[in-house]
């Protein structure tokens, strides 16, 4: 079994089949269809599947021709017939791994994945999950419900590592691998390496679904640092984003992260809960990791509490006030809005009484997350719209933006990302947050 499918990956005629089109699924597909691979993307959802094989790439920052390019290689095709599950040789799963509401892991959409390829699943193939998860998923929850089928079978885990918005090529981003035997492992890395530059190797599925964890982890911790010096060095009347550039000068021995009104993404908000709930089965406490995840969550009331104090600063009360909020997406020039601060800030803000509105041009209309449904549209940021309101906070820093007008017509500019660093000084109508 494993030499015949070994044959088919290094001969190019390995057919691999990615269930999920979303922003780890689609990037993902795209870079094996470019190896020259042929691939089926499976999803649940019929719109996306329509849409894919009409040429047309639903997620932004993409780029519009990245699936019709697909199409015309004549090497890819979508699908949601899970049991065509059955034709391909690799089944890469790139399904969420959410948060339930009390915080802890939400795996029902590994599971029923799992399930669906177990239900279509034939001798031979290779099945490796992508989904962030605590160590121990794959083997613990994906290895059972294909076992149970009584087919031979390779099981892997590979993190994805995709970042929405940053220009570098999916392939270019070195791939973690680790395989339940050495087999998977071996077919795994036989199948990555068609399609990335660089595929590293690790002893287990286990080692690797922890390194992902501690890359989050990581950026976790160390944006609620500098979110907690903001905090105190505004206090103190000390600009945090000057002293993390001053900082930022020495050569070694430091590395420069930013602070922001809250973290947004799949990855950094969630992921640190996966391994605090996990360690918790081993009677391990992971108070470092918690305290980051507190900080961090507390920075959309601290933009709040900012903006309510620079409004009564300016002799106006949070009940009656306009207030618009530039920015739907949680980062930079893409259109995803998965936990952004941003919905956070609006409802306490609405909870307050002020009369809120938001601006981004890539979300249009904002739509239903996991905990919030705002039933909002984007409105106008032309510079006479802007000076109507009290308050304009600047969440997420779009490029399209034109702060050269923004700013200057805003009555108060809440500043929680130094859009307005290059003022010295900065107006008396910026706050910084």
């Amino acid at each position: 079994m494993k030499d015949r499918l070994a044959k088919r990956i290094g001969d190019r005629e390995v057919v691999v089949g990615v269930l999920g089109m979303g922003y780890v699924g689609l990037p993902l597909a795209h870079a094996f269809v470019e190896a020259g691979v042929r691939v089926v993307g499976f999803d649940t959802d019929p719109a996306k599947v329509e849409a894919l094989n009409r040429g047309e790439t639903y997620l932004r920052h993409l780029g519009e021709s990245l699936v019709r390019s697909m199409r015309e290689t004549g090497r890819f095709e979508a699908a949601s017939d899970f049991a065509r599950l059955g034709e391909v040789d690799a089944v890469l799963l790139c399904v969420p791994t959410p948060l339930d509401p009390h915080l802890q892991p939400d795996l029902s959409f590994v599971e029923r994945s799992s399930e669906a390829v177990a239900a279509a699943l034939r001798p031979g193939q290779l099945v490796v999950l992508e989904s962030t998860t605590w160590p121990g998923t794959t083997r613990e929850v994906v290895l059972p419900r294909l076992a149970a089928r009584g087919v031979e079978v390779f099981v892997a885990y590979s993190p994805e590592r995709e970042d929405p918005g940053r220009a570098v090529s999916t392939r270019s981003v070195p791939k973690l691998v680790g395989g339940l035997d050495d087999a998977a492992g071996d077919l795994a890395e036989a199948l990555y390496a068609l399609a990335f530059e660089e595929v590293v190797r690790v002893s287990s599925a286990e080692v690797a679904e922890a390194a992902k964890l501690l890359e989050n982890v990581y950026r976790a911790v160390n944006i609620a640092l500098v979110n907690e010096m903001k905090t105190v060095l505004t206090e103190m009347g000390v600009d945090v984003w000057e002293v993390i550039g001053a900082a930022s000068t020495k050569p070694f021995g430091f590395q420069p992260f930013y602070p922001g009104p809250g973290l947004g993404g799949h990855c950094i908000p969630i992921d640190p809960f996966y391994l605090t709930w996990r360690a918790r089965e081993f009677g391990q406490d992971t108070r470092f990791i918690e305290l980051a995840g507190q900080i961090n969550h507390a920075m959309p009331r601290y933009v709040v509490n900012r903006t309510a104090w620079a409004l009564n600063e300016h002799g106006k009360a949070v009940r009656g006030a306009r207030v618009l909020v530039l920015g739907l997406a949680y980062k930079r020039d893409v259109d995803d809005c998965r936990e952004s601060p941003s919905f956070e800030i609006i409802e306490m803000l609405r909870e307050l009484g002020a009369r809120v509105e938001y601006n981004d041009p890539l979300i249009p209309e904002a739509p239903r997350v996991r905990r919030h449904d705002l039933g909002m549209r984007s409105v106008s940021v032309a510079p006479e719209d802007v000076a109507r309101y009290d308050a304009v906070i600047v969440v997420t820093d779009h490029s399209s933006y034109e702060w050269e007008t923004i700013v200057p017509a805003a009555r108060l500019l809440i500043d929680t990302r130094n859009v307005t660093g290059a003022l010295r000084p900065r107006p008396p109508n910026v706050v910084m947050a």
